[in-house]
């Protein structure tokens, strides 16, 4: 059990970390809108979260390799205390203008970016330390991101209707404080790896940001990936932040209806990541993608193209949950597995960071296609990129090497 102490006080430090991160998610957007009655500057206070967040997590690669994931991700969470609990505190003092409350919302962004990735690039070292494949690594910590979607999303719910979105960011301030707490603790007996003084690289951080860059583009199957998930998350943004929504309103499924169908397809893909946790490392990885992907993308959007009934709805959206479940652990073993150690910091936050680069458009793509030509043209336009977008591996030989898994280590624990 102390070997996996890293693991599993990682995985609750994640957990309790992305419940109060779901919440200020829910609880600063609604915060804007219902005291400013603005779009336009819920949008803006939207991007001013995401902007930082996307190029701090590049920018930080370097810094994540040279001082350690652990140190970047503990000091990024109590970082985070201090500015997202300013907030309340702020506008209880009456003092929370919209430049201040934009320039914190900012800095919490710029915090998250390093942080996220800090975690994410602990999983290898946890894996070694703990003596699992490192698809149950990735699957558990899929299934803890999935599950605190689910939970996160009904508990922003009910503090904002109980104590205001304001106060509900207090539960996100210490959510952080809390996740420092518990990693410092799980992790100080982790196996050594990225914390050893004499592996970090003595290059100038500007070299050595130069290096992930240039690694990433020397290997097309991790170029590849990124590319390819990087478009499948505008293609999925679209789909919920716009077209969903519109599908909802047409069809008369209401908010209740449309977040229904989200808390069901979160729930069956938390169960599919369990799944994964539990057998993707004896599965053929480059056959669960395309399967996956097969269930999970296209048939969701043909299926909200109309007013399908409820059965086949709830039929898509648990078996396309139950597969997306399988996708993050299959694709996260590929990624960790084809970065050296040195360099899994930088390539591991530029990845991560392009993954994400381009969901801030997804509105505005769904937005276009709707206004353009309606729902189901969007709706079934979208769908076919996404069919595109995923099964062009299908006919891309490079894409096999994903099958390919390095030779276990030698077990260091007595």
């Amino acid at each position: 059990m102390s070997a996996r102490r890293p693991l599993y006080g990682w995985l609750t430090a994640d957990a309790i970390s992305l419940v109060g991160t779901r919440v200020s998610m829910i609880a600063i957007p609604w915060f804007v809108l219902t005291t400013t009655g603005s779009p336009t500057l819920t949008g803006l206070i939207a991007l001013a979260e995401m902007l930082p967040l996307v190029v701090l997590k590049v920018l930080g690669g370097p810094v994540i390799d040279r001082v350690g994931a652990r140190r970047v991700a503990i000091t990024c969470d109590l970082g985070s205390v201090v500015v997202v609990g300013a907030i309340p505190l702020l506008h209880g003092a009456d003092l929370l203008a919209f430049p201040v409350l934009l320039a914190l919302v900012a800095v919490a962004g710029g915090l998250r970016g390093p942080g996220d990735a800090a975690k994410h690039a602990l999983i290898p070292q946890l894996a070694a330390t703990a003596e699992v494949p490192i698809e149950r690594a990735t699957g558990l910590s899929s299934t803890v991101e999935r599950t605190a979607t689910l939970l996160g999303a009904a508990l922003a719910g009910a503090l904002v209707t109980l104590v205001g979105a304001a106060n509900a960011l207090l539960v996100d301030a210490v959510s952080f404080g809390v996740a420092a707490a518990v990693l410092a603790w799980a992790t100080v007996a982790m196996r050594p790896g990225r914390d050893v003084e004499e592996d970090r690289d003595p290059a100038p951080y500007l070299v050595q940001l130069r290096e992930g860059w240039d690694f990433l583009r020397r290997d097309p199957v991790l170029l590849a990936i990124t590319v390819m998930v990087a478009l499948t998350n505008l293609l999925d943004a679209a789909w919920a932040a716009v077209l969903m929504p519109v599908w909802a309103k047409e069809y008369g499924a209401g908010a209740a209806g449309l977040g229904t169908v989200f808390a069901v397809f979160a729930g069956a893909s938390a169960l599919g990541s369990v799944c994964a946790a539990a057998w993707a490392a004896r599965l053929p990885r480059f056959w669960v993608y395309l399967v996956a992907f097969l269930l999970a993308g296209a048939p969701r959007f043909a299926v909200f193209a109309y007013d399908s009934p409820a059965w086949l709805v709830g039929l898509v959206v648990v078996v396309g949950g139950f597969a997306s479940g399988f996708l993050n652990p299959v694709l996260g073993a590929v990624i960790f597995e084809r970065i050296p150690d040195p360099l899994l910091g930088r390539v591991s936050s530029l990845t991560t960071a392009m993954c994400w680069a381009l969901m801030p458009f997804g509105g505005l793509l769904g937005g276009a296609l709707v206004s353009w030509q309606g729902l189901t043209f969007a709706m079934l336009a979208t769908g076919a990129a996404y069919f595109l977008v995923t099964m062009l591996p299908a006919v891309d030989p490079r894409w096999r090497e994903i099958d390919r898994r390095p030779e276990p280590a030698p077990s260091l624990v007595e």
